[in-house]
């Protein structure tokens, strides 16, 4: 019986990434992922089929949703979006429907989802099993009362569990969510989602690229790119103060969401260095692995990257909420990091900061945090769906 799995990412790509590692995980099951937000290029196994909304974005502000076609009509397309997932459901009736983030977060896409938990949970031979799928720290609300009163509505009415994708050890859903305890179904804590490195990636990059014993391996990236060019020019800036010996090679992944004209200007920048800039490598996390410093925005994929490559790491947290700095600090307290600044990207401090951390020896990752969500997030459903009881969260 097939699962469908519903993601809906409106800035960057972790929120696909998460959702395709746990789609992996449920193998051998047929998968169907259903996407809403601009393509995204990557390998999907065999089990599992893409599905591709009328694609929608947020504005510049994050207020309002808008077509990302130019020119497109938001009603038309919130009328096209209902119609293909009311006749994809109506043609696989997926046995297990799980829903990345909503309720908790993605309301302005209730428009196309209550009608299809209320529809799924009065289904022909019973209900399906309706699943939330949430990311460790929730961003801050306006309304804090009226968000998360409607948020334990929609739990209690159309959801059979909620699977919190994170370490209770690191940190816990009620520490930016109030009212767990009053979520009537389970709540269950599957450890982070992350993929890990294949075996002998470091060596096979750092012999790809001619890097001896001595030199010194630097990634730079900013997730999907819609923010972090800042970072990447500094970490540039900074790289051409770095002292030698050793030889430092730098490789810079700006995500495929970077603006053109920025991406040319990293390019630009990285001529005078032994440097290269590229928007996307499907094999980044051997990249990781091959690395002796990683220098990053904090987000949640690419912090669970760096713990699972074990690899030296500088984050530099997004700005706008709490989310990446809070689960910053909490890695950074167990020593699985190093936390920057604002005005650590000043080049000349980042410079420094950044030697300091090549010139450590190697040692092996000072954090024990639970990496397995994805197997756990597949184990849970696959108990749920055979009628045993999953495991609660602790």
């Amino acid at each position: 019986m097939t699962v469908a799995v519903y993601c809906q990412h409106v800035l960057g790509v972790g929120h696909f990434f998460r959702s395709l590692e746990i789609c992996r995980a449920l193998a051998p099951r047929p998968v169907v992922l259903i996407t809403g937000g601009p393509p995204v290029a990557a390998d999907l196994p065999g089990h599992v089929r893409e599905v591709r909304l009328p694609p929608l974005v947020m504005d510049e502000r994050f207020s309002e949703l808008r077509p990302a076609e130019p020119g497109a009509d938001l009603e038309a397309v919130r009328r096209e979006r209902r119609r293909l997932l009311a006749e994809l459901f109506a043609a696989v009736a997926p046995e297990a429907f799980v829903v990345e983030l909503y309720p908790f977060g993605r309301k302005a896409f209730a428009f196309e989802l209550e009608p299809l938990l209320a529809g799924y949970g009065r289904r022909a031979g019973g209900r399906g099993l309706a699943v939330c799928s949430v990311r460790d720290v929730l961003v801050e609300k306006r309304s804090v009362a009226a968000h998360e009163e409607r948020v334990v509505a929609a739990l209690n009415r159309g959801f059979d569990g909620v699977l919190v994708h994170a370490d209770p050890r690191v940190i816990r859903l009620e520490e930016t969510f109030g009212r767990v305890r009053d979520i009537a179904p389970p709540v269950v804590y599957t450890g982070f989602v992350t993929p890990r490195p294949p075996p002998g990636a470091r060596e096979r990059v750092r012999a790809a690229l001619g890097l001896g014993a001595a030199d010194r391996l630097v990634v730079a990236s900013a997730g999907g790119g819609s923010v972090g060019g800042s970072l990447l020019e500094a970490v540039l800036a900074a790289c051409g103060r770095l002292p030698r010996p050793p030889r430092v090679v730098l490789r810079v992944f700006t995500g495929p969401f970077l603006p053109e004209e920025d991406f040319r200007r990293l390019e630009r920048a990285a001529v005078l260095l032994e440097a290269q800039v590229e928007r996307f490598r499907r094999d980044f996390l051997s990249w990781l692995a091959a690395a002796d410093l990683s220098v990053s925005l904090g987000g949640y994929n690419t912090t669970m990257n760096l713990l699972a490559a074990g690899v030296p790491a500088l984050i530099w947290p997004f700005p706008q909420n709490r989310e990446q700095r809070l689960r910053g600090e909490r890695l950074q307290a167990l020593g699985a990091l190093r936390v920057l600044a604002d005005g650590d990207l000043d080049p000349a401090r980042l410079a420094a900061a950044m030697a300091s951390m090549l010139a450590k020896p190697p040692a092996p990752p000072a954090a024990r945090v639970d990496l397995e969500g994805a197997r756990a997030t597949a184990a849970w459903i696959e108990e749920r769906l055979r009628g045993r009881p999953g495991r609660r969260g602790s």
